[in-house]
């Protein structure tokens, strides 16, 4: 098992690293050139800035039984294909029961923004959000080992 990290707006990095030294799990984050990573415990892999590069790189290394940590749904869906368990940084754990609508809201949201049309507002990220973050995935590792 290992964890895998689609890094490039990430923002519970610190947390994840913290998590996997405590148990010693293998940590691989994703990143593009545009980044710069480096918290001397995961391995880190840069891919160029095309377009999906990391979550076609991060996909390509899943494995049965990893854990993935990503807010891309798309990337959510092809992990659960490959027998991975999968959460975002809020601690919303993505299942076979919640990724259709999930994709599906994607779909709406891509068709409102290509009509030149704003859907939903980002809400600021808040300590709630981490603490989600945090039991989400101890629950997901202690299940995992």
């Amino acid at each position: 098992m290992q964890i895998l990290v689609d890094a490039d707006a990430c923002p519970v990095k610190d947390i994840i690293v913290r998590f996997a030294k405590k148990y010693n799990i293998p940590v691989t984050m994703l990143i593009d050139t545009s980044h710069i990573l480096d918290d001397g415990y995961s391995k880190v892999i840069t891919v160029d800035k095309g377009r999906d590069s990391a979550d076609i790189r991060l996909v390509n290394m899943i494995e049965d039984g990893d854990i993935v940590v990503t807010q891309d749904f798309g990337v959510a869906a092809m992990a659960l294909a490959k027998g991975a368990k999968v959460l975002n940084q809020n601690g919303m754990v993505y299942n076979d029961s919640n990724m259709d609508r999930l994709l599906f809201e994607r779909a709406l949201g891509q068709q409102i923004r290509r009509s030149g049309k704003r859907y939903g507002k980002v809400k600021k990220r808040t300590k709630s959000n981490d603490t989600s973050f945090e039991k989400s995935f101890m629950s997901m590792i202690d299940k995992s080992i």
